[in-house]
């Protein structure tokens, strides 16, 4: 997976230990150099595109500069959305009048006993 904004991804290197070697500069003695993999340090973030939430992955450089931007006062190349209710609030207001309907139900029924 690469960054939405500038691309970096997944890059091939070879890994070095620091081993001092022997003089002669034996075979067998040598530091053994490895092929591995970096990975970009990228991070999930829901941004706005058209008007509609999108979610991204963002390096740690892109989203360090969209907050110094905002920061700044500076327009950020992508709109972060923060801390989006999950749950509308429409709903959690039905679900609490149908709580107190089922309540009202049992004290009536203990009431009439």
């Amino acid at each position: 997976m690469n960054c939405y904004h500038c691309g970096k991804g997944v890059l091939m290197g070879r890994t070095h230990t620091h081993h001092r070697g022997v003089a002669g500069g034996r075979w067998k003695k040598r530091a053994p150099k490895v092929q591995r993999i970096f990975y970009a340090n990228l991070q999930v973030a829901n941004i706005l595109v058209a008007g509609k939430i999108k979610r991204v992955k963002l390096c740690t450089r892109c989203l360090k500069r969209v907050k110094k931007d905002i920061a700044d006062g500076v327009k950020p190349f992508v709109q972060l959305v923060v801390n989006e209710p999950k749950v509308e609030v429409k709903k959690v207001e039905a679900r609490k009048t149908e709580v107190k309907k089922v309540v009202e139900k049992k004290t009536a029924k203990k009431i009439s006993k």
